[in-house]
Order: structure tokens, then C-alpha cells, then sequence
């Protein structure tokens, strides 16, 4: 499988995604956001696929915003249809996706960066990472999820402050606020990021894909977090993964998954 803009690397069930645009910072285009959600899809049901990294080429940028090129023409209702499809085709699709998805922040996630950063499940950045949602300084505000995940992640008062004032955060800042889970050298980076997410193939694909329904359940104004967990918890016990894990507990040894 390839695509203009993205590199695929599959070793041990974890697949690299990694946005391919050093000479554009890797910022995100039409055709980029495309090969990702194809690339997502097709991973989706792979059962020899169990977590995914995604990151950017080079050091310097993750992804360093939206390609403003593209859209610095746009009116009303074409501004609208832009932000909705790449909700709908790539960030939502991120977030809900059932299997672990880690970004690998190395360098500037500025806009549709960090926004596509945060629709990962968890963050690790490297200690050049910058991180920031300038939006407002173009006259527009972010559009991929930015003002509902940030709030979540960080809390109210300092998302406002950042995206009011269109500064960046530094890496340790981020640590501090709980937007990324650990900080690292641009060298331990993807190794780190390989560490944990080895340690999830050792776990239930089925119970982490509830898991991950149930936790973003709670961030869903229209739906009961709490109802979620019973639902989800329940079917765990219709699965052949959760009478493996079981009997392999009773009988001392690891279970097969």
C-alpha cells in the first residue's frame, strides 16, 4: 500500500504512520488527511494490526498546521464543509478508533497538528515539541475539533488562554497541563512510543476497544458515561478473549490474544 504523503512501517503489530511533508513542515492538506483516513480504514479490521504511532518526518515539525493554501479563498459554507469533513474523515475517526493510536510528537504541532495530536488517545512528545493552536491570528479559529478536546484535556482556563492568545506551549508545559504523558529526547521518541505500545499486545484487542468506548462516552454531552461502561463492560463477557484471559488467570500462565 502507498501513498503521496504518508509512510507506512509495520513491525510486531504496531504500524508508524508517519506524515510525509518535511518540505511543508508535514502540514495537513486535502490529500494528506485523504491518505490517512485511507490508510485508517484499512488498518481498522486488520487483526495483524494492535496499535498504531502516528508521527511526523523529520524532526522539526510533527505536523505544523493546516496548508492555509488551500482554503485562504474559502467562504462561508465552503469554511463550514471543510471543517466537517475533517472531522468526520480523520480526527472523530482518530478518537474513535479501536485500536490504541499514540502520536509521536517530534517538533512544532501547531493547528491541525496538535488538533490531530489530541485525537489520538495519548501523547508523547519529544522536548523540542511546540505546541499551540495560532488559529485566531488568521482571523479564524480551529475547526478540527480544537476548542472541545484542548478544554478537555487541559482545562477551560488555560485552553481559552491559549487559543485566545495563540501562543505556544513548550514540551514541559505541556507535561504540566496533561497534554502529553511524557516528555523525551528526539532519540527515545519512537522507541518510547513502541515501549507502550508493546505493552498493549499483551492485553484483550476487544476489552481495549470497549475500554475506549467507554472512555470517550464520558466526553459525550448526549450519551451516559456510566451506562456506557455497564453496556460495554457486559459484552466483555461474550467474548472468547475474555474466557481466554480468565481461564489463563486460573491456570497461572499468560493469555493467548
Amino acid at each position: 500500500m502507498e501513498f503521496q504523503n504518508i509512510l507506512i512501517d509495520v513491525n510486531d503489530k504496531i504500524a508508524t504512520i508517519t506524515i510525509n511533508r518535511p518540505k511543508q513542515l508535514n502540514a495537513l492538506n486535502k490529500a494528506t488527511i485523504s491518505d490517512l483516513n485511507q490508510v485508517l480504514m484499512s488498518l481498522k479490521n486488520d487483526n495483524n494490526i494492535r496499535c498504531l504511532i502516528i508521527t511526523g518526518s523529520g524532526e522539526k515539525a510533527f505536523v505544523a498546521g493546516a496548508d492555509i493554501k488551500e482554503f485562504a479563498h474559502f467562504g462561508v459554507e465552503e469554511g463550514k464543509k471543510l471543517a466537517k469533513s475533517g472531522q468526520e474523515n480523520l480526527f472523530d475517526l482518530i478518537e474513535n478508533y479501536p485500536k490504541p493510536v499514540i502520536a509521536a510528537v517530534n517538533g512544532f504541532a501547531l493547528g491541525g497538528g496538535l488538533e490531530l495530536a489530541m485525537a489520538c488517545h495519548f501523547r508523547i512528545a519529544s522536548d523540542n515539541a511546540r505546541m499551540g493552536l495560532p488559529e485566531v491570528s488568521l482571523g479564524v479559529i480551529p475547526g478540527y475539533g480544537g476548542t472541545q478536546r484542548l478544554p478537555q484535556l487541559i482545562g477551560k482556563g488555560k485552553a481559552m488562554e491559549l487559543i485566545t492568545t495563540a501562543k505556544m506551549m513548550t514540551a514541559d508545559e505541556a507535561l504540566q497541563y496533561h497534554l502529553v504523558n511524557y516528555v523525551v529526547s528526539s532519540e527515545e521518541l519512537l522507541p518510547k512510543c513502541i515501549k507502550i505500545a508493546t505493552a498493549t499486545l499483551h492485553n484483550s484487542p476487544k476489552a481495549i476497544n470497549a475500554a475506549i468506548n467507554a472512555v470517550n462516552a464520558g466526553y459525550n454531552n448526549d450519551v451516559n458515561g456510566y451506562n456506557k461502561e455497564i453496556e460495554e463492560f457486559g459484552n466483555c463477557f461474550g467474548s472468547d478473549e475474555f474466557k481466554e484471559g480468565t481461564t489463563a488467570f486460573m491456570e497461572k500462565r499468560k493469555p493467548n490474544y
